[in-house]
């Protein structure tokens, strides 16, 4: 039966309790019908003012009904239990059905020492009504009191009498009704003990029973230690509301629960539902223990709540929503699932472009139990928790790249650490939709998340609890998930990241199974990754092939080497365009530390030619060997014209510098004087030509004279990435300068454009380039170049002790330069020893300090020939990387060189 709107009807079928009237007529007061105590005797109430009325009780005159069955005191062990007389339950439902509901006007003619006042009652506002008394008698259900006579009752128009039992409810009992009564059985409501517990009479058998209220709780009435009752806060205005629109009604109730020595059931007036009305009136609150069992829609429930806290009535005066500080766009926005953190939290971004962590609401991912009170296994691998893979996966494929509908429920305030808990950061609680579907509820109804349990007034929920509540439901009685009696999944995933024994097992089967499927864990950087690889069920370091990518800051044994620039931007992009998404990979090779290295595509895209074509890596030169290298060079060259992002600053060469000598028949040495200024930890190295190293020198004695004419003002230049500027370097001389990165006013990344040294130094040594003294009088003179036909080793000691020989060797003397093919960043040249004129180059293969980079070019190969057998020279004298024989493929992988 579904229960119309409830419209509490008095009079006219239109009354409300804040319209009662009241008033007199004559001498005869009106008041309103309230109950019926027996045949003969009534209580009545006036007008509510600031509150519920005062009752009072009016008695019949001269006419006696049969009285009401009556049950022992319990303070009196003597006394029996009473049944009804003879048609007195007749007598009651007649005045009852009569008054329900109406005004009466009553005239009081008698009043007893005791207080007990006896009167006549009539139908209507004044006297010309109904006289009850009168129709009582008529009906045969009340007899004439006559003084000092006795005699035998005639009742009932002359009908013999009859006893009415009416059975009060034991445990079993109760349990039985809920059972037998599949239909809401009519009833009569006995009594009001608070506004949402009454005493109802079931029909047609009487059985007397106490029903609660399914779903809410109004205030109640505390009895104290001497007796007395103390109301809480609405108390008293809850029961009357109650009582004012079902004491003694005839309803219906549907019996929906018997958990102890009461009924939880909803009451259905012809008028409506009194538990919404409670509800939205501000006398009740929703109660989750008792929510369950309800049958007539949870959610119309919570919305009456949701109405009366939003109006801030009665219990609600106070009330503030969990989200009252935030402002509507941040309550409610749509969002792109970047990263699915956990089973119950993830990464968004939002059309803003910043990036937020969202919760699910009141819901707890798959966890071992007592995993909180051992702190040794508080923090765990995704795939050692049962379920919690399952949930993760559950996610990542229906969210992650898509956007979602996020409501905000509640902010968790940020908590410290206990002794056995740990500390949480602010978390912002959400419900989130993706094409109508809740997800939380999705998770919880697939056994892969469970739902919290509140305090009755933690406000802080997911505004679809109640479905959480019902999925959970479903999920343990379908045996879902954790909730399944079968044995928990296992995965058992080896985790070879950094094993370079079991990385070295795994690399043959990589290189011949050509594209495997995989999904990227995490991004550590622009180019560094970690896979799981689902078929192989392990988990490898993944370097990407044929580029070189700005490194990020990172812990060296000196102290914190700070990022390159552009690293951030480059790791940016990576995540967001293969973070958690599942992909191909093509495993070429491994260094030393087990790292795989290789080419990663997604959609059809090759995420190294992405980030090259983003201008956010440079070309490395291991990409020549591959069928990729067209495609890079070209891209890096489009974004080196555009001068975009690492290429901002990019300056071209000189066409007679960069020979593209792939084009000629021969190669033509083209030796020229250039003194060594710098060189780089990856055996990069810049040069001055000697040519023009006279016109530097009186530059910079211009330059300084100036400076010291005229002294800039210490820290009125404020540094900008990519300006040109001077700087005082640490003889206290003044030169020119290119920032690089600002990182405060204290650390700002400076490139010394003559000489290719760097330095972080503070703003207040660095000043504006006057503008006699810029690029355009004289261009940078430091050029950077690379070595050709070796390769750099990886390893880094290997790599420090290469570089520290060169440094011995030329690092500040004039040496011979000719540019043999141009590179992925700079020219790759030969450089000979001004006196001797031998080829540094073929020295470092000689002495067995670096490998050969074999170049196919066919005017390279009379060099490649020569470098080759410098190369069989040291392995037959077993020097450096060769002191151990013959140098296989395993050795060359552990010196860190690409094959």
């Amino acid at each position: 039966m579904k229960p119309a709107q409830i419209v509490l009807n008095f009079n006219n079928d239109n009354f409300c309790l804040c319209c009662l009237r009241g008033g007199r007529s004559g001498e005869f007061p009106f008041s309103l019908y309230f109950c019926v105590l027996s045949g003969c005797a009534i209580i009545v109430r006036g007008q509510p003012r600031g509150g519920p009325p005062p009752e009072r009780q009016i008695n019949l005159s001269n006419i006696r009904a049969g009285a009401m069955a009556r049950r022992a005191a319990q303070s009196q062990p003597d006394t029996k239990d009473t049944p009804d007389e003879p048609w007195a339950f007749q007598a009651r439902e007649f005045l009852r059905k009569k008054l329900i509901g109406k005004e009466v006007c009553f005239n009081v003619e008698i009043k007893t020492a005791l207080g007990r006042e006896y009167g006549m009652v009539y139908l209507g506002k004044d006297t010309t009504g109904e006289n009850i008394a009168e129709s009582l008698v008529n009906e045969g259900l009340a007899t004439v009191r006559r003084e000092g006579i006795r005699g035998n009752k005639q009742l009932a128009k002359g009908v013999l009498g009859f006893k009415w039992l009416v059975i009060p409810c034991t445990r079993f009992t109760l349990t039985l009704l809920y059972f037998v009564f599949s239909f809401p059985p009519p009833a009569i409501i006995e009594h009001v003990r608070d506004g949402s517990v009454v005493r109802a009479l079931l029909l047609p058998d009487y059985y007397l029973v106490t029903v609660m209220l399914s779903g809410i709780k109004c205030p109640t009435f505390k009895r104290e230690a001497d007796g007395t009752e103390t109301p809480e806060p609405f108390a008293a205005e809850a029961k009357f509301f109650t009582e004012s629109r079902l004491l003694q009604r005839d309803v219906q109730i549907i019996l929906e629960s018997c958990p102890n020595q009461v009924i939880l059931g909803t009451i259905l007036h012809p008028n409506g539902n009194i538990t919404e009305l409670l509800l939205k009136e501000g006398f009740a609150r929703c109660v989750d223990w008792s929510m369950a069992v309800y049958t007539q829609g949870a959610e119309k429930l919570r919305a009456a709540e949701r109405s009366a806290k939003e109006r801030k009535v009665r219990i609600w005066k106070d009330y503030v929503a969990p989200t009252a500080n935030l402002d509507q766009k941040d309550r409610q926005f749509v969002a792109k699932v970047m990263q699915v953190v956990n089973a119950d939290a993830m990464v968004v971004k939002l059309n803003s472009g910043e990036y937020k962590t969202i919760h699910l609401s009141s819901i707890r991912p798959p966890r071992i139990e007592g995993e909180n009170k051992d702190k040794d296994k508080r923090f765990r691998p995704l795939y050692d928790i049962p379920y919690m893979f399952e949930a993760r996966e559950f996610m990542r494929k229906k969210l992650i790249g898509k956007k979602v509908n996020v409501t905000v429920d509640y902010i968790r305030a940020a908590t410290g650490a206990g002794e056995s808990t740990p500390a949480f950061p602010e978390r912002t609680c959400a419900t989130v939709t993706i094409g109508g579907i809740n997800i939380a509820e999705a998770l919880v109804s697939k056994g892969l998340a469970t739902v919290i349990r509140y305090r009755q007034d933690d406000d802080q929920r997911s505004s679809h609890y109640d479905e959480l509540l019902a999925a959970e439901a479903r999920a343990i009685k379908n045996g879902k998930g954790l909730h399944s009696k079968k044995e928990v999944p296992i995965h058992r995933v080896a985790d070879i990241s950094g094993e370079t024994q079991k990385a070295k097992q795994f690399l043959p089967f990589l290189q011949r199974a050509g594209r495997s499927e995989a999904v990227v864990e995490y991004v550590f950087s622009g180019s560094r990754l970690k896979l799981y690889m689902p078929k192989e069920t392990c988990l490898i370091t993944f370097l990407l092939a044929g580029i070189e990518c700005p490194r990020g800051s990172r812990n060296v044994p000196g102290g914190m080497q700070v990022a390159e620039p552009f690293s951030d931007e480059a790791m940016l992009f990576t995540k967001e365009l293969v973070l958690q998404r599942e992909v191909e990979v093509e495993v070429e090779s491994m260094d030393k530390a087990g790292n795989f290295i290789g080419w990663l595509h997604i959609e059809g895209v090759n995420l190294s030619v992405a980030l090259v074509e983003n201008a956010l890596s440079k070309v490395h030169f291991t990409a020549e060997r591959s069928s990729y290298y067209k495609t890079l060079v070209s891209a890096e060259e489009a974004c080196r014209q555009r001068k975009e992002k690492i290429w901002a600053n990019y300056e071209e060469k000189p066409v007679e510098e960069v020979v593209h000598l792939s084009e000629e028949k021969e190669r033509v040495a083209n030796y020229r004087s250039v003194y060594v200024t710098e060189i780089t930890d990856s055996l990069h190295f810049y040069t001055q030509d000697v040519e023009t190293g006279g016109q530097l020198e009186s530059l910079m004695e211009t330059m300084r004279a100036e400076i010291a004419a005229q002294p800039p003002v210490e820290g009125s230049y404020s540094a900008r990435r990519g300006d040109h500027c001077i700087a005082k370097f640490a003889d206290g001389e003044w030169y020119r300068a290119r920032v690089e990165k600002v990182e405060s006013p204290a650390r700002v990344h400076v490139f010394y454009i003559d000489y290719g040294n760097r330095e972080i130094v503070s703003s207040t040594r660095l000043a504006a380039m006057p503008p006699a003294f810029s690029t355009r009088t004289l261009p940078a003179q430091a050029t950077e170049y690379a070595f050709a036909f070796i390769q750099v080793p990886q390893d880094e000691d290997a790599r420090a002790d290469v570089v520290d020989s060169v440094v011995r060797d030329i690092q500040n003397s004039q040496c011979l330069l000719n540019v043999e093919y141009a590179g992925a960043s700079c020219p790759h040249v030969t450089l000979q020893f001004a006196d001797t004129k031998e080829d540094v180059g073929l020295g470092l293969v000689k002495e067995g300090m670096v490998m050969v980079d074999v170049r196919k070019e066919k005017h390279l190969q009379k060099m490649v020939t020569e470098y080759l057998n410098g190369q069989e020279s040291a392995k037959s004298a077993r020097l450096n990387i060769w002191r151990y024989g013959d140098f296989r493929a395993d050795d060359a992988d552990e010196f860190g060189y690409s094959r």
